[in-house]
């Protein structure tokens, strides 16, 4: 399995495992490779397919106009409008309620669309990062029609895990207001983020494809956010989201020794949430956490910066 590759223009490169994380294959039965395309090409393709998705199905709108905070992305169903047919009442077309985003990844500018099910911008309930794990339910799907992923309970993901798609999506929503435990052991969320997401192919498998995602094909998600957990992967004791220096949303590496553009403060290769020393000065980064509240980030020095980003500075608190 291979979760993990840092190329040369230093991008993270994270596919999803079965139907959202992905196992590498060594064995291509003999099939040549498919080449490469140009991914701003590519996305401009991509963006047709979607706005023609959107502009030609119409989903319940009904049931998600707040009434029912806790509806489910499983209460979801989306119909193709025919030539000739008007949309019923009670529903609309996805183009009219659907947000577009941009993001940038390998380089490329992307568009993202999704639909906000159940809106929460109001409400104080925390949204994930790009860098947390999040509690959800899913459901993959083709144009169509044809799921290609699902689950049924909730399972926890890191965002770092998925394809950048999710990472770029999720932010946008909040996590339940709260749960219930249930007698029979389960847990039923209340007034949970609820979404579907329509993904362009750079932003998922790109030239890869997985099972019966085809190379270069767009692919959609239902989805419930139920709770996020802030990642702390290095355990440094800086979450990982603040580990993104240059704010991106992605972690990436410096394009060359002498520039420092990406998130690898000392140039070792290794980006700083993954680095337990981020300034490579032999002072672990937890340990530059000199007023030991917890939080190195705020310890700083001489150079105006926080000390485990400085190699000048080497003081330790010890631990």
């Amino acid at each position: 399995m291979k979760l993990i590759n840092f190329t040369r223009t230093g991008l993270l490169v994270i596919s999803l495992l079965l139907g959202l994380v992905s196992c590498k294959n060594d064995d291509n039965g003999g099939i040549a490779p498919i080449p490469a395309r140009d991914r701003d090409e590519q996305q401009k393709a991509d963006k047709d397919s979607i706005i023609a998705y959107l502009d030609s199905h119409y989903y319940n709108s009904s049931y998600f106009d707040g009434s029912n905070p806790d509806a489910s992305s499983k209460d979801l169903v989306i119909t193709e409008l025919m030539e000739g047919e008007d949309v019923p009442e009670g529903h609309r077309l996805l183009a009219s309620d659907t947000i577009i985003r941009k993001a940038t990844f390998a380089d490329t500018s992307y568009e993202i669309w999704y639909i906000d099910l159940n809106d929460k911008k109001n409400d104080p309930e925390p949204s994930p990062t790009f860098a947390d794990n999040v509690l959800v339910t899913y459901e993959g799907f083709k144009f169509d029609g044809e799921v290609f992923d699902s689950t049924i309970n909730p399972v926890n993901f890191d965002l770092l895990e998925l394809i950048p798609g999710w990472r770029k999506v999720l932010p946008n929503f909040k996590v339940a207001e709260g749960y219930v435990e249930n007698e029979d052991g389960t847990v039923s969320y209340q007034n949970h983020g609820v979404g579907v997401m329509f993904i362009p192919s750079g932003l998922a498998y790109f030239s890869s494809g997985q099972g019966i995602i085809d190379a270069y094909e767009p692919i959609n998600f239902k989805f419930d956010l139920l709770q996020k957990y802030e990642n702390d992967h290095d355990n440094d004791n800086v979450p990982s989201y603040k580990e993104d220096l240059n704010g991106d949303g992605e972690f990436t590496l410096n394009s060359s020794p002498d520039v420092m553009d990406g998130d690898d403060t000392d140039n070792d290769r290794t980006p700083d949430f993954a680095d337990n020393d981020d300034d490579g000065d032999g002072v672990p980064t937890i340990n530059e956490d000199i007023d030991k509240d917890g939080d190195p980030t705020n310890d700083i020095g001489k150079n105006g910066i926080p000390k485990y980003l400085d190699p000048e500075e080497t003081e330790s608190n010890g631990l």
